[in-house]
């Protein structure tokens, strides 16, 4: 009873089979981890439409293919469409139903499975592909090393290769080195090294890389002749994980630090630059360190974008002043990962001494007093007759006719004599009471640079006449 009951459910699976518009098999079903899978659908009808697939066991599709077959048998014509598409599974995998439009209504194909079994034999493969981490407990911006190994045997040939890096989300990328390649007894290894840094706090996993390699084939013809192929295999590297753990709060630089600062002249003349270089040595994330520029009363600061050279970062700034002042000292917090403390590292304070030193005077401001005196009236000892009186209001419309005519040039001279806004120093000084504003402090800095560095930087005019007439200066 159970075999007829067998039988008859694989003649009803067959005739299902064979009616349905939609077929899908695979080729092979089983293959080792890395080979090449075709996936293939066989459409029977006039008009489909072909679907969009991309991913087949959670792998991209590398290629796919076409085929359109047309019949005639006594007369009628039917149509078949063969679909392929290859990928190389990494794991064993069932692909579902795939939905196709057939002649107007959707049909679905039948479920199919790929079964992905280890590499025979892994300690004599030509080609080997590995990744390897230097630490695996991390603190975040904790720089660590990976090193990518592909090794080829000697006697393995190569037609052709793709490499896929593995993707390094929640890694910042510090550096890559050029890849260095020797030879042992049995194979040909090159490496590449990352240094990384994890860039948030929790588990962090690298997935494979991959490697695509060509190799020369054969496969026998419908003749029974050897025809020449190019057969493709994936390689893939292992995954790893790391632990990361947050840094303590206030701190953004885990390592191990040494800072100097040398200046070129501890006196110097009035207004005349100093420059002092700051150095920074040590093993750890210096690309997340800041510029060192201080804010400072009476005392222009200039700096310069930081440099990082391998394990050394430095930094130039330039101060320039017209009295004696102190350079401060410079400091760096950061979170030592071996003892688990944080540390601090500073220089000393540096003294400037100004030779012909400006002493600055403080400005005092005295209100006058009005003192108005009271006379009593006298009993005029002289009289005015009626032609003085006209004479003086003759002489008194004259004066006022050429004040009037030459109150343009007045103005011009009493400007003049304060100071006029095109000089570089008189506008610097006009601006610095209103320096919190944004768009004044960026011209007070070009303006600084222009006159103390003697450099050439262009003043945008249009926003500077915005900004004088906001602030009413002349």
């Amino acid at each position: 009873m159970r075999t007829i009951t067998k039988v008859l459910f694989l003649l009803l699976l067959f005739l299902s089979t064979a009616n349905a518009q939609v077929v899908a098999k695979v080729t092979p079903k089983e293959v080792e981890l890395g080979e090449m899978v075709t996936y293939s659908l066989t459409i029977s009808g006039e008009d489909i439409t072909r679907p969009n697939i991309r991913r087949l066991c959670d792998s991209d599709v590398i290629s796919t293919s076409s085929q359109t077959n047309i019949q005639i048998t006594n007369g009628p014509i039917s149509k078949n469409y063969a679909l392929s598409y290859r990928f190389v599974p990494q794991k064993s995998c069932i692909i579902s139903p795939i939905e196709v439009e057939v002649d107007g209504k959707t049909e679905l194909s039948n479920s199919v499975e790929v079964k992905v079994v280890p590499v025979s034999g892994a300690k004599d493969l030509d080609f080997v592909l590995k990744i390897e981490s230097s630490k695996k407990e991390l603190f975040v911006g904790e720089a660590f090393d990976l090193t990518l190994t592909f090794k080829q045997r000697s006697d393995a040939e190569a037609v052709d290769s793709q490499f896929t890096p593995p993707e390094l989300k929640g890694f910042w990328i510090k550096s890559e080195t050029q890849p260095k390649r020797y030879q042992d007894s049995k194979y040909t290894i090159t490496e590449i090294v990352y240094s990384l840094a994890p860039q948030r706090a929790g588990e962090l996993k690298i997935p494979q890389a991959q490697m695509r390699i060509a190799s020369r084939g054969s496969r026998a013809s419908s003749w029974g002749d050897w025809i020449p192929t190019i057969k493709w295999k994936t390689y893939f590297s292992n995954e790893l994980s790391f632990d990361v753990k947050p840094l303590p709060s206030g701190v953004s630089l885990v390592g191990d630090f040494a800072i100097e600062a040398v200046v070129d002249k501890s006196q110097i003349k009035a207004n005349e630059a100093v420059n002092i270089k700051i150095n920074v040595s040590g093993e750890g994330n210096l690309e997340d360190i800041k510029s060192f520029k201080p804010e400072m009363d009476d005392v222009a600061v200039f700096d310069e974008k930081i440099v990082i050279e391998g394990k050394k970062l430095t930094q130039k700034i330039a101060f320039v002043a017209d009295r004696d002042f102190t350079i401060p000292s410079f400091s760096l917090r950061y979170f030592d990962h071996e003892t688990k403390e944080v540390k601090e590292v500073s220089t000393k304070e540096i003294k400037i001494d100004v030779i012909n030193e400006q002493i600055k005077e403080e400005l005092v401001v005295k209100k006058e007093e009005a003192v108005a005196e009271y006379e009593e009236h006298a009993t005029p000892t002289k009289e005015y007759n009626t032609l003085t009186l006209v004479f003086i209001f003759i002489a008194g419309v004259v004066v006022g006719v050429v004040s009037m005519l030459y109150k343009p040039y007045f103005s011009s001279v009493k400007k003049s004599k304060e100071g006029s806004i095109k000089d570089p120093k008189t506008l610097l000084t006009k601006l610095l009471p209103f320096k919190d504003d944004k768009e004044v402090c960026e011209i007070v800095e070009i303006l600084e640079k222009n006159i103390y560095s003697h450099q050439k930087i262009e003043i945008d005019k249009k926003a500077l006449k915005e900004l004088l007439k906001k602030y009413k200066i002349d």
